[in-house]
């Protein structure tokens, strides 16, 4: 006598994992953090490709000023506007927490390292130096590279996430290129490269003119405070990275 096959479930429910990108307010000012997404992003509607994010709330100072129903419309909107999905928040006042899950976002904490856009090495001196990576191992890179035809001006940032960066424009001093893959820019390159983001050591960064404020790539950095070498300043070159005997180092080489 034979006994019928088990029915396998018709839904499953388990804990998962979700990046966030986390937009931090510094405090109680919205009128400040609307006009500071208008300079960075006001030309670049849908910058951040439709990305779930966490509306950090932990630094607003002073538990008498409560915002107003128009101030989180507003901010809200901002962020939307921009290609941000908000999905959860994390502190703030009850003003803030009650509206916030009546538009139906969940509250959430601020976990571990969050790989937000415009995040960048530090530099304390010119010497290149090595930082650990996030991650044990780069996440594997889709074909498709990020494509960005405009120029991008100072305060000005672009992640590529898992991918490469390929830029048509001139990077402007002040602006930030950033690819877990390669960056490719087919202009000047005037602020700061950081390929390799997660790691991938790998990485490199190409440009048709090579004067930037600092390259990065997988940690391993160096700024314009040493002077980019004749044979590779204002021209067609790549850096990579190279191991030896004394560890990690940024070579940096014409294209010919």
């Amino acid at each position: 006598m034979s006994s019928a096959p088990p029915s396998s479930p018709a839904i499953e429910i388990r804990h998962g994992q979700m990046p966030l990108v986390v937009a931090r307010l510094r405090g109680p000012d919205v009128d400040a953090a609307l006009a500071e997404l208008e300079q960075r992003y006001g030309d670049a509607p849908g910058f951040f490709e439709d990305e779930p994010l966490l509306l950090d709330l932990s630094e607003w100072t002073g538990a008498d000023r409560r915002p107003t129903p128009l101030e989180r419309q507003a901010l809200l909107d901002g962020l939307q506007r921009i290609g941000l999905r908000p999905l959860a928040f994390h502190g703030g006042p009850h003003g803030w927490q009650s509206a916030l899950r009546e538009r139906g976002l969940a509250a959430g904490e601020v976990q571990g390292p969050v790989a937000v856009r415009g995040t960048s090495p530090k530099a304390d001196s010119p010497v290149t130096t090595a930082a650990t990576p996030p991650a044990p191992s780069a996440p594997p890179l889709p074909s498709a590279a990020l494509v960005v035809d405009r120029p991008l001006r100072s305060g000005q940032q672009v992640y590529a996430r898992g991918r490469d960066l390929v830029v048509l424009a001139m990077v402007n001093p002040g602006a930030e290129v950033i690819a877990d893959g390669h960056i490719h820019v087919y202009a000047p390159l005037r602020g700061k490269a950081i390929a390799g983001a997660r790691g991938l050591t790998e990485a490199r960064v190409f440009a048709l003119a090579l004067e930037p404020e600092l390259v990065s790539i997988a940690g391993v950095y160096r700024t314009a405070e040493t002077p980019w070498p004749d044979a590779v300043r204002g021209k067609p070159a790549q850096v990579r990275l190279a191991s030896g005997p004394d560890g990690d180092k940024l070579l940096l080489e014409p294209l010919s």
